[in-house]
């Protein structure tokens, strides 16, 4: 008895993507850090609740701060995909980003987020969201922007030193 002839199984194509590890290897994508934080606050109120502010002032600020947060965010990723490179931490960095609101700040992505943050602290009226941030500051001061900078430095150069020396870190 003779066995059937063997199939071939269809191979994957290649992939073209970058190594594994280009990109710059932060602890965590820094918006599950915010929200971490924004999550124990929560949590730390539902135990202690502390309010301290009115509903119109909780609704007009909160809501403002978190619209402008959200829109910093958005005028930020839009810079990144006009210069065609990505804003997710665990995907290559193809360009460097020195446009729009990098031309004052080499992290408005996080500046936005801690606005966000503190938007969402006043709009629940949570002190204790708001007393997280320093936690979450320290997170993404030495777990993604040190670790960011390290690899931009080593992808770019002195073209990311030049831009160090001229663009502040917040603002």
């Amino acid at each position: 008895m003779t066995n059937p002839p063997a199939q071939k199984t269809p191979q994957r194509p290649q992939s073209k993507a970058a190594p594994a590890s280009d990109h710059a290897q932060v602890i965590a994508h820094p918006p599950l850090i915010y929200l971490a934080g924004i999550l124990v606050g929560l949590g730390l109120d539902a135990i202690w609740p502390a309010p301290q502010l009115s509903a119109m002032v909780q609704y007009v600020l909160g809501g403002g701060l978190f619209a402008a947060g959200l829109a910093a965010v958005a005028a930020s990723a839009l810079t990144f995909r006009r210069a065609g490179t990505s804003v997710p931490t665990n995907t290559p960095t193809t360009a460097l980003v020195s446009r729009g609101l990098y031309n004052y700040s080499r992290n408005p992505i996080y500046l936005s987020m801690t606005l966000a943050h503190v938007g969402i602290a006043a709009a629940v009226d949570s002190p204790w969201i708001l007393g997280m941030l320093p936690i979450v500051l320290v997170i993404i001061r030495f777990g993604v922007i040190a670790r960011e900078e390290r690899y931009l430095e080593a992808k770019f150069g002195d073209a990311y030193r030049d831009y160090k020396a001229r663009v502040r870190r917040w603002l």
